[in-house]
């Protein structure tokens, strides 16, 4: 066994006990030496036993470690898609405000809905729903017509907004299902979410 491990490894650990007792007969040199390795080679054993590996709480330890980064990590990728989400929303709906200005400019009306338009305008927001379009000057009554918390119209033109990641809105937006909308109030003066208007 001793023959099979490196000598590095021993280099420090074994003393020969003939230098450490240069006395004694030889008899009993041989057999203070046979003790002496065998104790030696006991207490190495047990010492590379004690630090061969991890325990198990190590490990748990670690995995806990990498679990609450691997969260964090998720929650802020999230966030950052949420956010550049809502920027895309926010640019299409100056694309589209563009487009439908256009439009006016041209036949000094603005469109019944978004296909009357001829530019190549985005008609799905990024979480897949059709941008709404309502022409408030043509509308009879102002049911569907976005309103802010004092149920006053957001616009006096159209409205253009995104229903946001729920895919769902009503005409306040105070309500529940209007606060992550992107939205065109002011008749253009901001685009953003509801919850920020």
């Amino acid at each position: 066994m001793l023959e099979n491990m490196k000598k590095e490894q021993l280099q420090g650990c074994i003393i020969n006990p003939c230098e450490v007792m240069p006395k004694l007969s030889s008899k009993r040199k041989e057999k203070l030496s046979g003790f002496f390795m065998r104790t030696m080679l006991g207490n190495i054993r047990t010492k590379m036993r004690k630090y061969c590996g991890f325990t198990l709480v190590e490990l748990l330890l670690a995995l806990v470690i990498v679990g609450i980064l691997a969260t964090i990590a998720v929650n802020s990728y999230s966030g950052y898609i949420n956010r550049l989400n809502i920027n895309r929303a926010k640019n299409d709906i100056l694309l589209i405000q563009l487009v439908i200005q256009r439009f006016y400019t041209v036949n000094f009306k603005y469109p019944e809905s978004l296909g009357e338009l001829t530019e190549q305008i985005p008609l799905l927001d990024p979480w897949g729903n059709p941008y709404q379009y309502l022409n408030i000057t043509t509308t009879k009554g102002k049911g569907k017509v976005r309103k802010d918390h004092n149920l006053v119209p957001l616009n006096t033109d159209y409205d253009l907004y995104s229903m946001g990641k729920d895919g769902d809105s009503v005409s306040p937006l105070t309500a529940k299902a209007s606060r992550d909308d992107i939205i065109r109030a002011n008749n253009g003066g901001f685009v953003g979410l509801a919850s920020e208007y």
